[in-house]
Formats: structure tokens, C-alpha cells, sequence
């Protein structure tokens, strides 16, 4: 997963501390131990790519160390970008216009 599309945007993005983080599970519960089923629970993270928001504080850094593997940790500039990145996308773009009138003739 090094090369994935996420890890390349997340390197483009300039990291500095934010209040707050957004968190997204990024991989699925099932065969997980129970303990960090519980964690995870914990932070209100109950289905695949959903995001929840957090102060940061040490307790939450020490749940994030605990489940890293299982999340996906933006900060707020982060994943503001990453939103706008999105709506970019997705934004409608001009139509093709097509002209299939014949070419008009050289002039000699």
C-alpha cells in the first residue's frame, strides 16, 4: 500500500500541528483483536471509511499508536485539501463541441 494514491496526496500536503484531527478506518474490523475492536468503538469508529473528528489529546494519541495500522490520521489542512482535491474532480467540465460542417475549400 506504499504506493497508493492516498500516501502520494498525503506527501504533497504540508504537515503542521492542528487542534483537531480527522481520523478515517481505513481497514476492516473483522479478524482484529478485541482490544482495539474496543479502541476503535471508543473513537466512535464503527464502519469502513467513515471520519470522525477529535481534539488532540494524549489519550487519543495514545489510542491512534495502538490501531495505526487500522486508520488513516489527517490534520485539519490536511484534510481540507483533500476535500477540495475531491470537489475538483468532480466539478463539471466544459462540453466537447463538435463541428461536422464540411471544411471549406483552399483557396488558390
Amino acid at each position: 500500500m506504499a504506493g497508493s494514491a492516498f500516501n502520494a496526496f498525503k506527501a504533497c500536503v504540508p504537515i503542521q500541528w492542528s487542534p483537531r484531527l480527522y481520523i478515517t478506518l481505513v481497514r476492516g474490523l473483522p479478524g482484529t483483536r478485541k482490544l482495539h475492536r474496543r479502541t476503535l468503538e471508543a473513537m466512535r469508529l464503527r464502519r469502513c471509511h467513515r471520519t470522525v473528528i477529535h481534539r488532540t489529546t494524549p489519550s487519543l494519541i495514545g489510542m491512534l499508536n495502538q490501531v495505526k495500522r487500522l486508520v488513516a490520521v489527517e490534520t485539519e489542512a490536511m484534510y481540507n485539501a483533500r476535500k477540495q482535491n475531491e470537489e475538483e474532480h468532480r466539478a463539471l467540465r466544459p462540453a466537447i463541441v463538435v463541428s461536422h460542417a464540411p471544411a471549406p475549400a483552399p483557396v488558390q
